[in-house]
């Protein structure tokens, strides 16, 4: 049986809730309100009703589009101490999720019932800044995903993921293409291009990076950026 969560790692992550009382700090920390899932686990689907808020605990969620097509584009990723700007919208307008939210990593998290969600919005000033301000911050990086795919050449986007990632990179040219919107054969063949140029060498589900310099030009990142 799983554990009970320690309200002070809850409050480590999520200091906007400190003013829950006792008791109920106590409930949403219980044993059987602790929720973990495996790498791949769906946690919502699109038109699927919104049950609660979630309050990562450890873990990565990525939240993807999919098309009629069956093609994936990564919107955003949640981390601990984060939220999803897509629930905190089905919350808010009390609409279906409009995209999918899947466990890129093991995770481990507590759900805010959707009645203590709207309590704590409306009556908790702190809270509702909390919420608020991550929402904000959560729209600028959708805007400038747009703007992006918009105006961007996805040669040039593809050596901006390739240059944010650790390295050695170990991922799979689909799931680049996941992250970018396109189709694995488009990546595939940018990739082996940029091995053409020596920019990066290519192995098996792994990249390695020989001329960030370069990568950095195509991607039209300044030196100091």
């Amino acid at each position: 049986m799983d554990a009970a969560l320690p309200p002070d790692k809850l409050l480590a992550l999520y200091p906007a809730l400190g003013s829950l009382a006792q008791a109920e700090m106590a409930a949403l920390c219980k044993a059987d309100a602790v929720v973990n899932l495996a790498e791949g686990t769906e946690l919502y689907a699109e038109r699927q009703a919104c049950r609660g808020f979630p309050l990562l605990i450890s873990g990565t969620i990525k939240v993807v589009k999919t098309t009629p097509a069956g093609r994936e584009m990564l919107l955003y990723r949640v981390e601990p101490g984060g939220s999803c700007v897509i629930t905190t919208s089905c919350l808010l307008g009390h609409t279906p999720y409009t995209a999918r939210g899947i466990a890129e990593t093991p995770l481990q998290l507590l759900i805010l019932p959707t009645a203590l969600f709207e309590t704590l919005i409306a009556g908790n000033a702190g809270f509702r800044d909390f919420v608020f301000h991550l929402l904000a911050d959560r729209i600028a990086e959708l805007m400038q995903l747009v703007e992006e795919v918009a105006f961007h050449r996805l040669d040039q986007r593809l050596a901006k993921l390739l240059l944010g990632k650790p390295e050695p990179i170990q991922a799979t040219h689909q799931a680049l293409a996941d992250e970018l919107g396109s189709v694995r054969e488009i990546v595939s063949r940018l990739l082996k291009g940029f091995a053409a140029q020596g920019l990066v060498a290519l192995g098996r589900e792994r990249i390695s990076l020989l001329d960030r310099a370069g990568l950095r030009q195509l991607a039209g990142i300044s030196r100091h950026s």
